[in-house]
């Protein structure tokens, strides 16, 4: 090699009546709650289907970037690329810049050019720069290689290649009231994000070509509820407490709502609840990392009365 450049350095608890022999509903669409029969039956359905907690879903929105690649050098980030040194190769630790018009001199003989090189390679001279010691510099200058540093491999491109391979899905909608029930306005409203690795995390997927890995991690930052009333959207950080019959009208500790009016007027005498999930990925190959977020959502709907008391 020749010597080179130098280094640079819950739902509105929607009460549902117990007793099947009272009246369930009144005129005008009102819930008709005896004044001693007010128990709530709180387990979540997929809205028709009288299944539990099987969430609708709707297409997914695509990942996003939200920070530049990050790339390391003894422990320590050091720039991805620069504008004098170029592009860092993690597998010798130095930066690579493609030599556009390469000074006419022999370089078969000056760099050692393998047998059988003529103009017209597909290789190309490149000069390597190699940050640190004085042993280190002296691993630089200008050297001849047939593909780019790292064997060509995009690594930005490999890590969305493990991103797609994620199993992200829209959060496993619980909500109390049930949606196959009806609740109540200003009473207390549930919601859940049935935990597991393809709703909350963490996910893991790998990409690899050339000898490059690329591994990507992805864990759920929050979960943005849209109750469908107009209200302001609820942004809840954890999964949710799951309701259960014992809290009774207690209100959720993590993630809940309260509807403030009846959804007579509503499509369909419902309010469609849509919950979105905001996933926060990192991914690390070959001396880089980087983050990126992507959003997955699912459906579902309730039905919300005012209550009518039955003296």
């Amino acid at each position: 090699m020749l010597s080179g450049k130098a280094a640079a350095a819950g739902l509105g608890l929607v009460l549902l009546l117990a007793v099947p022999a009272e009246p369930a509903a009144a005129d005008g669409g009102g819930v008709t709650c005896p004044q001693t029969k007010l128990n709530c039956d709180v387990t979540a359905t997929q809205p028709g289907t009288g299944q539990s907690s099987k969430p609708g879903r709707q297409p997914a929105s695509s990942g996003k970037a939200a920070g530049k690649p990050r790339c390391v050098l003894a422990g320590k980030p050091v720039p991805c690329s620069t504008p004098d040194m170029g592009t860092f190769n993690a597998a010798d630790a130095c930066y690579w810049e493609p030599i556009k018009d390469p000074e006419p001199l022999d370089w078969k003989v000056a760099i050692g050019l393998p047998d059988g090189w003529k103009p017209g390679d597909p290789g190309k001279l490149y000069n390597v720069t190699c940050p640190g010691s004085i042993a280190d510099l002296q691993r630089g200058g200008v050297t001849y290689a047939r593909t780019a540093p790292g064997g060509g491999v995009d690594v930005q491109a490999l890590a969305r290649e493990a991103v797609k391979k994620l199993p992200l899905r829209g959060p496993d909608i619980g909500i109390a009231p049930r949606p196959d029930g009806t609740g109540v306005v200003g009473m207390p409203v549930w919601m859940w994000n049935k935990p597991g690795p393809s709703r909350t995390g963490p996910a893991t997927a790998s990409a690899s070509t050339g000898g490059v890995t690329v591994s990507a991690i992805a864990r759920v930052a929050r979960v943005v509820w849209d109750m469908g009333d107009g209200g302001h959207p609820v942004t809840c950080t954890a999964p949710g407490t799951p309701y259960d019959a014992s809290y009774g009208l207690k209100t959720s500790p993590d993630c809940g709502y309260r509807y403030t009016r009846p959804s007579t007027t509503a499509a369909g005498d419902r309010y469609p609840v849509t919950a979105t999930t905001t996933w926060n990925i990192t991914w690390t190959g070959a001396g880089q990392s980087g983050t990126l977020t992507a959003t997955r959502r699912s459906a579902s709907s309730v039905r919300v009365h005012e209550v009518q008391v039955v003296n």
